[in-house]
């Protein structure tokens, strides 16, 4: 069989990638695995009884309607128009198979082969996959010297083949957080060429702060414009049970829903029904586990406040830390690799992130505890001492 070159030519998966890396462990420390960003503890109680009850169920495993269950797309709806002081209605929401799932779903009913979409740097990895995976042309929008991208620079990238500005807040992999007033103001260049502002709001739980992201959805006419995309795995910790949404209007759900029959039909009930169960039941566990990852964020900030190892934390949000490597003139991926070889320690390479190797990492926080974190910041510190000696990361 002949595969297809546009498939072939694209990059494995970032993480598949980095934990391949772990067969080439040479010590015998405990793995410091701050790679992929997932919940290290399990979901609350009345979610994973409820999932219980759901699978001994006889209509446990029914599909539901393409859209999602009805009173999850409800309470969903129900919570945005409590946390957003705005409004949302169920048949603006679809329910996916998470929050990448939708992402591609909402990019494949936007654009096709040709087009262009922007991005901001640094980029999630799988979105600038997906669209070269489609021919669509992604164009990379340069952020500040804080890492937040702002609506003045977009206007330069912007050409009559763009449908859609993406934009993730708290960012993946930076943490960057956009404030509400740079989230209004890309709506309103959005708005003003006729294309699509893709809000990507996974993180959104996890900021320092209990106000709205933003004030989009007050606008009656914030369908016009607005994509935003919501996932229940960090929040709800099912990274597993794949459930994300689309909030958008009706008119561009019917289109996802035709890409969604297609790919998965509706995404699994069993995933659906654990969010609507952590939506209803866990509003306090969910308050307490974003103060323990925010705990995280002020733990990492601490350790890497005098740049252990001239690693520099350039900026932390959500459930990142982007960390600067000391290693001039070395490939980021070399330095990733040594990491793990010399001392037992996973990140992501930047270079997962950014069409260049720009010598930094992804450090995500959320894996580990205090401890970990303070070790983390101790491993740094031998492996900088390891390149001035001529060994290890800097050979």
């Amino acid at each position: 069989m002949r595969l297809g070159p546009r498939t072939v030519r694209q990059i494995d998966s970032p993480i598949g990638t980095a934990y391949a890396l772990l067969d080439q462990r040479a010590g015998d420390r405990e793995l410091l695995d701050l790679a992929q960003a997932v919940p290290r503890y399990p979901a609350a109680d009345p979610v994973i009884e409820h999932i219980v009850a759901t699978a001994r169920d006889a209509h446990g495993g029914d599909y539901v309607e393409i859209a999602g269950l009805a009173r999850l797309r409800e309470a969903f709806a129900a919570e945005l128009r409590q946390a957003y002081r705005g409004q949302v209605h169920e048949d603006q929401v679809v329910i996916t198979a998470g929050c990448n799932q939708a992402f591609c779903l909402v990019v494949s009913a936007l654009a096709e082969p040709g087009d262009e979409v922007v991005l901001a740097l640094p980029y999630y990895f799988n979105h600038d996959m997906w669209l070269r995976l489609n021919g669509i042309v992604p164009t990379y929008l340069e952020p500040g010297p804080d890492l937040v991208p702002t609506a003045e620079a977009v206007e330069s990238v912007i050409t009559p083949r763009t449908r859609a500005i993406v934009l993730i807040t708290p960012g993946n992999p930076s943490g960057a957080t956009i404030g509400p007033a740079g989230i209004t103001a890309f709506a309103e260049v959005a708005r003003r060429h006729g294309i699509a502002l893709i809000l990507d709001e996974t993180y959104r739980s996890f900021r320092d702060t209990d106000e709205p992201a933003h004030p989009l959805f007050t606008d009656p006419d914030w369908s016009r414009t607005l994509v935003s995309l919501h996932s229940f795995s960090k929040d709800l910790a099912i990274p597993g049970y794949r459930v994300g949404a689309i909030v958008a209007a009706p008119e561009l759900n019917r289109e996802v829903m035709k890409l969604l029959d297609c790919v998965a039909i509706c995404a699994p009930r069993i995933g659906q029904e654990a969010a609507w169960a952590g939506l209803v039941t866990a509003h306090e566990w969910r308050r307490a586990r974003a103060r323990d990852i925010a705990d995280k964020r002020r733990w990492f900030t601490a350790a890497m406040a005098d740049r252990p190892g001239g690693f520099e934390l350039l900026s932390c949000g959500g459930f990142f830390g982007w960390v600067r490597h000391p290693f001039a003139g070395r490939a980021t991926d070399d330095v990733v690799r040594e990491l793990v070889v010399a001392h037992d320690t996973l990140v992501i390479p930047g270079t997962a992130f950014l069409p260049d190797d720009r010598g930094a990492v992804r450090v995500s926080l959320s894996n580990v505890d205090r401890a970990a974190l303070t070790d983390f910041a101790g491993r740094l510190r031998e492996a900088g001492a390891g390149a001035e000696a001529g060994i290890g990361a800097g050979q």
